[in-house]
């Protein structure tokens, strides 16, 4: 399976950050799909056709954390990476206990981020 086969869901209700992640993504060959709250993307189907998620954890309704929650209750193996741009007294290792495979802050690491998603496909 080739890159290209893989989608990753980018979910943040910040549409700039939201735009320049799918840009930057799609930049390194990924495909990526934009959401802008947890509950489109579970509403559309999003979590059958993803292969990875990269959220935010403070949206309007329903947080990043919520959804991980919710993946990770469904018994799913979707990889799951959390972004954040707000200080928070939660830190790396807390997200990481919870089940996601990655914690960044905002302006994402892009470097780091395409690392990440190498390891998890290849690793």
């Amino acid at each position: 399976m080739g890159v290209q086969a893989r989608t990753i869901a980018v979910i943040d209700d910040d549409l700039r950050v939201l735009e320049s992640l799918i840009n930057f993504l799609a930049s390194c060959g990924y495909a990526a799909e934009g959401y802008c709250s947890a509950e489109e993307f579970l509403g559309s189907g999003g979590l059958e056709k993803s292969s990875c998620v990269i959220t935010d954890v403070e949206m309007r309704q329903m947080s990043g954390l919520s959804l991980l929650q919710h993946i990770k209750n469904g018994a799913s193996l979707l990889p799951v990476v959390i972004i954040t741009g707000k200080p928070s007294e939660k830190s790396e290792s807390f997200y990481l206990e919870k089940g996601a495979i990655g914690f960044f802050r905002k302006p994402v690491d892009g470097d780091a981020l395409v690392e990440l998603l190498k390891q998890v496909w290849n690793g």
